[in-house]
């Protein structure tokens, strides 16, 4: 089953082009001026008016704001005794516990996980349970949801003849034996099974760049540890993901919780804020960090995602390293979020 995880484009011709997908949205002449008419965040600036006004309507104007609020339209509406569901990356661990502190069921993060201890004592365990790409997110519904769908166990490797690496989660914790590691790999299996009896379920796309483990045929989380390039340089590749394959990816995991999930479930999916830390590219880490963000939210866009933190104020949004978004800024998505999307 570890196949129907894999980049199956490599198989196409050099220079085969996916079909086109249709406009995401087409509308006549009359229906495009109704759209400018009611839509009162439209413009981003006109002659005349004072860019300084923070109240005014124009984006210039908004985009002084200390936190950057657009213009939302609800599709759907929550219930406070709804449960939620947050995976992906680091970012979705901010946004869980911003869920938490408004009193909200958030099943993402479970009490046993606090038994889970980082090597950096600065750092929280949870962060063992970030899912960085589209196929490492994919891979976890799967494997926890699916019954014929069997976790590839040859893809945990052994490094030293008591310690053992599950390059399908985050490297945060010691490295531990063979026991130990399969019953961290249990642990988030039973968790992520939890997911059935969420109606929120939060998706936080975080990277482009992924790896792929050669020997079982399947996608992992995050780079391999340094070590393993050393001791089995042929055992991973890296992979530049493109748009059709992590829109690809996102549509399977709608199609494994329209089978196994909440008969009510909504899904809200947001691209991470946070930057890239190395790039495995040819390109300006600057440059690689824009392409994936970019390539990333316009695949969110094919469902519903809205921009807050890239259009705030940088020294109330970031912490002094410019990766990481300060507390206060979940905790705004968050408010905005459950302001326009609680019942």
């Amino acid at each position: 089953m570890s196949g129907a995880f894999l980049n199956e484009a490599v198989a196409n011709p050099p220079n085969s082009r996916p079909p086109l997908r249709k406009s995401p949205y087409v509308a006549n002449a009359a229906e495009a001026l109704k759209n400018y008419t009611r839509n009162t965040a439209r413009t981003w600036y006109k002659d005349g008016v004072d860019p300084n006004d923070q109240t005014g309507k124009y984006a210039c104007q908004r985009l002084r704001q200390t936190w950057f609020t657009p213009q939302l339209d609800p599709k759907f509406k929550l219930r406070r005794d709804d449960k939620f569901y947050a995976i992906g990356s680091c970012f979705a661990r901010g946004l869980e516990s911003s869920l938490a502190g408004h009193n909200m069921v958030v099943e993402s993060a479970a009490p046993e996980f606090a038994k889970l201890q980082p090597a950096n004592k600065e750092r929280s365990g949870l962060g063992f349970t970030n899912k960085y790409n589209t196929y490492s997110i994919l891979n976890e519904l799967h494997w926890a949801l699916d019954a014929d769908a069997e976790f590839p166990r040859e893809s945990i490797v052994q490094l030293t003849n008591t310690t053992w690496y599950d390059p399908h989660t985050t490297p945060t914790l010691d490295f531990v034996g063979l026991e130990e590691t399969l019953e961290r790999r249990a642990l988030i299996q039973t968790v992520t099974k939890r997911i059935r009896d969420c109606r929120a379920v939060i998706l936080t796309l975080g990277l482009a760049e992924v790896w792929r483990d050669v020997q079982p045929d399947v996608f992992v989380n995050c780079t391999p540890i340094p070590s393993l390039f050393k001791t089995q340089p042929n055992r991973y590749e890296f992979h530049l993901t493109n748009f059709a394959e992590n829109l690809a990816n996102l549509e399977a995991v709608h199609a494994l919780l329209s089978r196994h999930g909440h008969p009510d479930f909504h899904i809200v999916v947001t691209v991470s804020p946070v930057p890239l830390m190395n790039t495995f590219s040819t390109m300006d880490i600057v440059v690689a960090n824009t392409w994936a963000k970019s390539l990333l939210r316009a695949v969110a866009q094919e469902w519903a995602a809205y921009e807050i933190v890239q259009n705030s104020d940088r020294a109330a949004a970031w912490e002094p390293d410019l990766r990481h978004v300060k507390g206060a800024g979940a905790q705004h998505i968050m408010e905005l979020f459950l302001q326009k999307y609680l019942e």
